[in-house]
């Protein structure tokens, strides 16, 4: 069981993570563009769909946290130092997505402010994958891991 929970853990990080991860990255400079020619459609609905998806995976991304800490409980792993400062990271990962990242992909959908808010909207976006690079590692690495890695 404890191989299923973590196929479905790493799964779910892939599909859920990964576009979020580079569909915020994408946003700053497609918001770029949209400010510098204001009569582009295209690329307004270009930011519509990557903020599209960015809501949807973030919402999809719930199932890497509950597979995780299924995972964590087989291989008996819950009070692992590397593991708290993973779900802490989590935390803040999705913190900054839920209540930074997503906020202002949205108010920069309603406001002509396009320069500032592609600059901070490129900064949270950096802080965001910085956050799960970091958790990415400390999966791959566990200190004090006795896997030999």
């Amino acid at each position: 069981m404890t191989k299923f929970f973590l196929a479905l853990h790493v799964l779910a990080a892939v599909v859920a993570v990964g576009p979020v991860t580079v569909a915020a990255s994408m946003f700053p400079p497609a918001l770029r563009r949209t400010h510098s020619d204001p009569e582009d459609r295209d690329t307004r609905t270009t930011l519509r769909v990557l903020h599209r998806i960015c809501r949807v995976y973030a919402a999809v991304g719930l199932a890497v946290p509950v597979f995780g800490f299924a995972t964590a409980s087989a291989l008996g792993v819950l009070g692992d130092a590397w593991l708290i400062i993973s779900i802490v990271l989590t935390a803040a990962a999705a913190a900054v997505l839920a209540f930074l990242l997503l906020p202002a992909q949205d108010r920069a959908l309603t406001t002509q402010d396009g320069t500032a808010a592609a600059a901070r909207l490129a900064m949270l976006t950096g802080v965001f994958n910085l956050l799960w690079a970091t958790v990415t590692v400390l999966m791959i690495i566990r200190p004090g891991s006795t896997t030999g890695a």
